[in-house]
């Protein structure tokens, strides 16, 4: 059995054919999956999905590359919508320097309010980051974040950063990038970190796994990301499926 930590079904890239997805998914033992909202559009597609079938959860929160638009009024919303049984965590959130929509400040304070949101509602904080490692951190310790914790989602830093995030408090997950042939951050954290810090995802409909990779991303995929860290560990895929989906439970409070 797989969890798929960050999934956005609630993609266009889905518009044709999610029920098709969602089986595929089911079909290999992807039997939970987590649809991750980061705006208004991505969020209201995600909490119908969640409501639509038992094995979809949500997060809801706003992402680092559209802080510009994002309002007190979308904060509120987003914290009214904490309350529904079917929303685990609150993301993706964090700080994207790659991109140059939203200038630094305004992340920076977006990024803020959604931490002080999430301790306020006791639900764990997905984090996004892009070229912004060092804030990332800094500002996480600021926060005080490992009150509520969270996931450091798609990881790409450094063992040493990895280890920084876990004694915050935050687990690390890996997605298509450890299966790349020259992803040498990504394997090297999989051998690094124990399998008990460990969550897996898809980021799909981005980041396609090896050997997919440039096709559109699908849930089903994460089996791939489990056999290549089973492949880095020297352990079995049911053992990387057994610990990654008890944490994502354990982190998600999922009880099913």
């Amino acid at each position: 059995m797989f969890i798929d930590t960050h999934v956005h079904l609630n993609a266009d890239q889905y518009e044709e054919d999610v029920d098709e997805v969602i089986a595929r998914a089911l079909a290999a033992g992807v039997t939970k999956m987590v649809v991750v909202g980061f705006d208004r559009k991505t969020i209201i597609k995600a909490m119908a999905l969640a409501e639509e079938h038992p094995f979809i959860y949500a997060v809801v929160g706003w992402h680092p590359v559209d802080a510009i638009d994002c309002t007190d009024e979308d904060l509120a919303w987003i914290e009214s919508l904490a309350a529904h049984p079917k929303v685990v965590g609150i993301g993706e959130t964090g700080l994207d320097y790659h991109w140059d929509k939203s200038p630094k400040d305004i992340q920076q304070s977006v990024f803020r309010k959604q931490i002080q949101l999430a301790k306020k509602v006791k639900l764990p904080i997905i984090i996004h980051n892009r070229d912004a490692t060092a804030d990332v951190v800094r500002i996480l310790k600021e926060e005080n974040a490992s009150e509520t914790g969270g996931i450091m989602h798609c990881f790409g830093g450094s063992v040493e950063t990895a280890k920084a995030c876990i004694e915050m408090n935050f687990m690390i997950s890996l997605g298509g990038p450890v299966t790349f042939k020259n992803a040498k951050a990504p394997k090297e954290v999989a051998a690094e970190i124990p399998l008990n810090k460990l969550l897996i995802e898809t980021d799909a409909p981005y980041l396609t796994p090896h050997p997919y990779r440039g096709k559109r991303n699908e849930p089903v995929y994460v089996t791939l990301v489990a056999e290549e860290i089973a492949s880095i560990k020297g352990i079995t895929v049911e053992e990387v499926a057994a610990a990654t989906t008890a944490n994502a439970k354990s982190l998600f409070k999922i009880n099913e």
